[in-house]
């Protein structure tokens, strides 16, 4: 199709012809027209467009036109799957276009023949219900084309029996595998590499990435174009897939497959099992030196702790015996040979951190540790990963397109180009369609206290419970730490019974998040309580949310020991932390929240900021101001009457 982009999108366009409800958005078009700019000259755009825009079709149209190769990669794998499934499908019937697409997932999303036939012939279920599952994914081996486990239905993602069929980057055998030539990851990746759009998530793409550095990435070299969808969330994910770290989950791991191996092929080796069982006591000792309750711990934090230093040369130590004796049985078996492999990789990743060398060590990285359930990971994390990025960019020309409702404090990019490495690029900013002015209204209530101060929570229900009845439920109460929810949902469930109010209440954890969300639309007057995973990602149109209420600024802890790290990084080179890095890193997370409140042109909502810092500090108003333009209120009365209700006292 040669039509300019301009009549693709028109009002008598093949959009409009082939989409219902499709009408002409002139940000849309003008955002597809910069993306197509950037496409065409391999260049770099940094683009916000606020809700509504309609920035997927923005993208995807003129990537789909553009005659090269592209990788979209989004933030999560529903949304991959969205992409995939619903949306590329439906552009490339509108346009006629012939592209191949391809859908790329991480190894642990697919089925491993190799340790399927292992987990079956070694009985490694442990319960009946386990037992069911494995012969319920060994059917479905049979028969599937993808080997993607969410097409295996009756077995839940969660099911632990993934854990045991699926393949680690550690545990798979490669080429060695006797499975090798009907692996589905290899399969999915070859499916990659062919097609011309190729979506990915974040997690996958920096993967690759990382792969790139050891010679062996597949995806970027052969691209022509890089489209990140939810951009906003790239510098937290670079972060991670930058630094290193190593846990105590991949020695048990490691643990149960060296033991696996050692019965099928090494059973006269008596060492074995004996210092398998060392490892894991000692992996397991080095978690319990640190409190139950998962957290994260900086590095000076760690060594405090009674027990952690010797814990960890012990574990150090135990790895040690462990590799030495799996190099003498590695010749028995491609299984005994990988876990050898492994063993080294482990032992050399421990011993970096304990001693803060080699790739990461000095003033760029902190080192800290995160406690699980279960387990302990022990991180190196880059504190910059500007020039990390831009080396990622660097060599081959291509585009790269960083898109979201989210990046900007104000409409300027600075902080999010500063911190993600990339200079000289083109920007713009296109402001959502909607009518805020008449769909929504901010309002911050007066006399609440300092958001530190004790009884905060219950200042913040009281103070939120006349809007709840006047909005008649159907709200989001997002709160900025899980504590703090909690709290929140106990308070609100005693005022509810107080005030005889059957409005259902609806708690973070008590279902996966889609469950959670399908039950609060069908519900039509739930109130929602949630933290993290509600700020973001989420979509409910129509009447069923109307309220959406956020208890405080989100600020990271200043605890946190990658932000500590980042705050003295800076106050050391003469910045100021606060307004050059925290303060935006708060609007956006804002701009976020108060995004799940209008998702329609005939939504009508309140966002209630209980806050007081909003209105009380001077950096407050660049809070409100990277807000949508709604009206703003401090009056009670005004939220009653936006609702149409009395005041009620």
């Amino acid at each position: 199709m040669t039509l300019p982009l301009s009549e693709v999108f028109s009002p008598n366009g093949p959009l409009a012809a082939g989409i219902p409800g499709y009408r002409l958005r002139t940000q849309q078009v003008e955002m597809a027209e910069r993306i197509a700019v950037a496409l065409a000259g391999n260049t770099v755009l940094v683009a916000e467009a606020g809700t509504g825009t309609g920035k997927t079709y923005a993208y995807l149209v003129p990537a789909l036109l553009s005659g090269g190769k592209v990788i979209v990669s989004t933030g999560t794998k529903n949304l991959q799957d969205q992409l995939y499934s619903r949306d590329i499908p439906t552009i490339r019937k509108v346009l006629g276009s012939p592209v191949r697409t391809a859908l790329l997932k991480g190894r642990a999303n697919y089925l491993c023949h190799y340790h399927l036939a292992r987990s079956l012939a070694d009985g490694r279920f442990l319960s009946r219900e386990d037992a069911a599952h494995g012969q319920r994914i060994a059917r479905f081996a049979k028969t599937t084309q993808t080997g993607d486990k969410a097409e295996c239905g009756g077995v839940p993602e969660n099911s632990p029996v993934w854990g045991m069929v699926t393949s680690t980057r550690d545990n798979c055998l490669g080429q060695d595998c006797p499975n090798h030539k009907e692996c589905f990851v290899l399969a999915a990746r070859r499916e990659a590499l062919a097609a011309d759009v190729v979506v990915v998530n974040h997690h996958l793409f920096f993967a690759d990435v990382m792969l790139r550095d050891e010679g062996s990435a597949e995806l970027l070299p052969a691209c022509n174009a890089v489209i990140f969808d939810e951009a906003h969330q790239l510098p937290e994910t670079a972060s991670l897939f930058f630094g290193q770290n190593v846990s105590t989950a991949q020695l048990l791991d490691l643990i149960r497959d060296t033991q696996a191996e050692g019965l099928a092929e090494a059973r006269d080796c008596l060492d074995l099992p004996k210092l398998c069982g060392a490892v894991e006591k000692a992996a397991r000792d080095l978690r319990l030196t640190l409190p139950i309750e998962p957290n994260r711990f900086a590095l000076a934090q760690l060594r405090a702790r009674m027990g952690f230093d010797n814990g960890l040369a012990g574990l150090v130590r135990e790895m040690e015996g462990l590799a030495a004796l799996l190099e003498t049985q590695a010749q028995r078996s491609e299984g005994l040979e990988n876990c050898w492999r492994r063993s080294v990789e482990l032992l050399a990743q421990l011993r970096a951190w304990q001693s803060g060398d080699g790739a990461n060590a000095g003033a760029n990285y902190v080192r800290w540790g995160e406690t699980y359930t279960h387990a302990l990971q022990l991180n190196a994390t880059p504190l910059v990963i500007a020039g990390i990025m831009q080396k990622q960019m660097g060599g081959h020309p291509r585009a790269w397109i960083f898109t979201s409702a989210t990046l900007a404090v104000q409409k300027n990019f600075g902080h999010y180009c500063a911190e993600m490495g990339l200079d000289g690029a083109g920007s713009a900013c296109w402001d959502s369609p909607f009518d805020y002015e008449r769909q929504a209204l901010l309002y911050a209530p007066q006399n609440l206290p300092e958001p530190n101060s004790h009884g905060f929570a219950e200042a913040v229900v009281k103070a939120a419970f006349p809007v709840l009845r006047a909005s008649a439920g159907r709200a989001f109460f997002l709160c900025t730490s899980l504590r703090a929810m909690r709290r929140t949902h106990e308070l609100l469930g005693e005022a509810l019974e107080r005030a005889g109010l059957d409005f259902p209440l609806l708690l973070q954890g008590e279902g996966s998040k889609n469950e959670l969300l399908e039950r609060f639309r069908r519900l039509g007057n739930a109130i929602l309580v949630g933290s993290q995973s509600f700020w973001e990602g989420v979509d409910v149109r129509g009447d069923a949310l109307s309220l959406v209420v956020i208890d405080k600024l989100p600020f990271a802890p200043p605890d946190d020991p990658v932000l500590s790290a980042r705050i003295e990084r800076m106050k050391s080179e003469g910045r100021n932390a606060f307004m050059d890095y925290q303060l935006p890193r708060a609007i956006i997370n804002v701009k976020q929240g108060a995004g799940r409140l209008i998702r329609d042109e005939t939504d009508r909502g309140v966002l209630m900021i209980c806050d007081p810092r909003l209105i009380t500090k001077p950096y407050g108003k660049r809070v409100w101001r990277s807000l949508p333009p709604m009206k703003r209120t401090r009056e009670l009365s005004e939220v009653l009457a936006f609702f149409g209700a009395e005041s009620i006292t």
